[in-house]
């Protein structure tokens, strides 16, 4: 029930926020676009792989601590977790932050890794 729930959760937080793919994210980084990475996976996560460049901000202190990586509202903030899923709610609290433009990756890290 519990996983319905969050599934469900997701599901409506993906209505309300954009997401891009790895190709895109590779697009973007190479064009030079301006944009901040976001990893929001836990600490023990992370240090086993990140996307070049990404700051690790976990999922549960991301809205407390966004401002290490910006404070501009304005600035496009790409987010990613190991699947999607932590990465559209955390897109969705952004936004609800006032973040015009925050981003979360498709398929994660995992959809990054299997994109190479």
């Amino acid at each position: 029930m519990v996983m319905q729930e969050f599934h469900a959760l997701v599901n409506e937080a993906k209505k309300e926020i954009q997401e891009i793919t790895p190709a895109d994210l590779k697009k973007m980084q190479q064009s030079g676009d301006d944009f901040v990475l976001v990893d929001v996976r836990e600490k023990d996560e992370a240090a086993k792989g990140m996307i070049p460049n990404a700051a690790n901000i976990t999922r549960g202190t991301l809205e407390l601590n966004i401002d290490q990586v910006t404070t501009d509202k304005n600035k496009k903030v790409v987010l990613y977790c190991g699947g999607g899923s932590r990465s559209a709610l955390a897109a969705l609290s952004l936004k609800r932050m006032g973040f015009k433009n925050p981003i979360s990756l498709a398929g994660g890290y995992k959809g990054w890794t299997q994109s190479k």
